[in-house]
């Protein structure tokens, strides 16, 4: 699956991004919703039209072939540090649990002072990476993918709000807030990009649509 990798050459300032947030969680002041910031509506709309347009075939997909919530650093695992770099005051126990803080999510305008009210998104579902292209990565590769912190691919939102989204694409499910729109379809379609995902006509028609308007 190399061809997932020939996006790299396109990551540096991704990458950068992500390192920047990555020291800014273990070593700066708390911080509030910090999605790695997704690239302009220009490129994506550059980054969508060059995207393989697909039918979507689900078969074979299993959640456990996305090995997801691996140790990132210490005790601490990717939803405990998606949790720290997301919510504002967050304080974690030695085993890195959020005992306390408060998270705002972007999805829906809720506001939250309880880590298990909020589920980490995968913001393109991995169900919906493996209808896309994933069905033939390596276990490795989905891990990175269902790991991604570089990306604008991880962000912790209303658990329900999380659970109402479920599986489903851009054509299918918005955030309800409408401020959020373009962020959330920049995000989608540059993580498609990067890991090389093809989409569906409607989808490809709905992303489409939000980024004329951004």
């Amino acid at each position: 699956m190399s061809r997932i990798y020939a996006r790299r050459r396109l990551s540096l300032a991704a990458a950068l991004t992500g390192l920047i947030a990555m020291v800014g969680l273990f070593n700066g002041p708390a911080a509030s919703a910090a999605l790695p910031t997704p690239v302009s509506a220009a490129t994506a709309r550059t980054y969508l039209a060059s995207l393989t347009v697909a039918t979507e075939d689900r078969t074979g997909y299993n959640r456990d072939l996305f090995p997801h919530w691996i140790t990132i650093s210490g005790t601490c695992n990717t939803r405990e540090t998606v949790l720290k770099r997301d919510g504002t005051n967050v304080v974690t126990s030695s085993a890195c649990a959020a005992t306390s803080g408060s998270w705002y999510s972007v999805y829906d305008g809720a506001t939250w002072t309880a880590a298990s009210d909020l589920d980490i998104d995968h913001l393109v579902p991995l169900a919906e990476a493996w209808d896309s292209g994933a069905d033939g990565w390596t276990t490795s590769q989905r891990q990175g993918f269902a790991n991604d912190l570089t990306r604008p691919q991880l962000i912790a939102v209303t658990d329900n709000v999380n659970q109402s989204k479920s599986d489903q694409d851009p054509a299918e499910w918005m955030p309800s807030r409408t401020a959020y729109a373009c962020t959330y379809v920049r995000a989608w379609v540059q993580v498609k990009y990067y890991y090389d995902l093809s989409v569906d006509s409607a989808e490809k028609s709905k992303l489409s649509s939000v980024l004329s308007g951004c």
